[in-house]
């Protein structure tokens, strides 16, 4: 079974724990094609060459990089040529450009290969042409999709996709997310954010609700964006900025020490009228590295977390406080969140059931092939 994927998100080194993992499987050859660098509201992210072995990692060039809608391969044509995939996972949106053209192009080589996508998209947004011809072509054309939430798969079949339809998160928690073996010095209460800086993310929401917090606290905020300049001016303005600490976005093999120094991390999301969040990959990290989470109730987070942690309504500062003085003041609270939340980050959203998972819906397509 040949399988081509096509993936921005796997230049990210802990990611590739998953194609490592997935090319182990019995009877599965498989390349990734990834570009160089990705750009994002962080700056450009470089490829990380972190977890390779097993599989073919075709690095492309990339036209119109950091476009979300119109980034694409112009050398993918000969890749496909060249590896003459049984199955091509698009790991992109169906309204993408680079799907649109990398399922006509596999179409067009082997009308006989499967073809799957991958969509997070969790409203219902109807997009004007050319986007919504591509969308079109997309659904007619693809054999099967991957959602990456129960959101996004009724979106999905409210826009009219009908096939074969899994939902799997993107990535898994890999093994290396799990709580440190060295206990903590005892001090403040380590209070932390990861993420894009962005005004959607709320991190403003979390430094105001930490302002009136009670007893000795600390906040961590870790990620790069538009807001990096004017958070340390909030922070002044609040009177906290001996207790606020910001560092830049670190490579991914860095997070577990990251989640490993919190005692507890808060994802105050805010949703907007064109976005609200998909998922919240840092929720099932820090869970998994046994860090209890306060998550606002914006679109995937509450199904995200479950009962293993605090939901709060979003962009209320108020409510988010008491949560935090509950938490702040509460070891044992604490600790019971922080053992719920490994359980559940480990029965639900570990790498592996996520490799087993896409492996098995690959299989069950190629085997559709062998019987054309």
């Amino acid at each position: 079974m040949r399988v081509l994927m096509l993936s921005k998100a796997c230049i990210v080194g802990q990611y590739q724990t998953k194609l490592t993992s997935l090319a182990a499987k019995p009877r599965l050859d498989l390349t990734v094609v990834v570009p160089p660098a990705w750009r994002d509201e962080r700056g450009l992210i470089p490829l990380e060459r972190k977890h390779t072995d097993g599989y073919q990692l075709v690095v492309a060039p990339m036209r119109f990089n950091g476009h979300f809608h119109l980034h694409y391969y112009p050398n993918l044509p000969e890749i496909l040529a060249q590896v003459r995939p049984d199955l091509l996972h698009i790991d992109e949106e169906p309204y993408n450009l680079a799907t649109y053209l990398a399922a006509r192009e596999m179409h067009n080589l082997n009308p006989n290969a499967r073809i799957l996508f991958f969509s997070w998209q969790n409203i219902a947004r109807y997009y004007p042409p050319p986007f919504a011809w591509m969308e079109k072509y997309v659904y007619q054309h693809a054999n099967a999709a991957i959602a990456g939430s129960v959101e996004a798969q009724k979106i999905l079949r409210a826009k009219g996709f009908v096939k074969p339809l899994c939902v799997i998160p993107q990535f898994g928690v890999p093994d290396s997310f799990a709580p440190s073996p060295v206990s903590r010095e005892r001090g403040p209460v380590t209070i932390g954010y990861a993420g894009r800086l962005v005004r959607e993310k709320g991190i403003q929401v979390l430094m105001r609700a930490v302002q009136p917090l009670q007893g000795d606290w600390q906040l961590k905020i870790l990620g790069s964006g538009p807001l990096s300049d004017s958070l340390p001016n909030l922070a002044r303005e609040l009177g906290i900025a001996d207790r606020v600490q910001f560092a830049p976005w670190t490579a991914s093999d860095q997070m577990p020490g990251f989640y490993n120094s919190l005692d507890i991390l808060v994802v105050p999301s805010l949703t907007r009228p064109n976005w609200k969040e998909q998922f919240g990959r840092v929720i099932m990290e820090a869970m998994a590295c046994g860090v209890p989470v306060v998550g606002s109730d914006s679109g995937e987070i509450p199904n995200v977390i479950g009962d293993a942690g605090i939901i709060v309504p979003e962009n209320d500062p108020a409510v988010l406080t008491g949560a935090l003085n509950v938490l702040c003041s509460d070891p044992a609270r604490r600790s019971d969140l922080a053992a719920r939340g490994r359980t559940r980050a480990l029965a639900l959203y570990s790498q592996q059931r996520v490799v087993d998972d896409t492996y098995n819906l690959y299989q069950s397509l190629v085997a559709e092939l062998c019987m054309t």
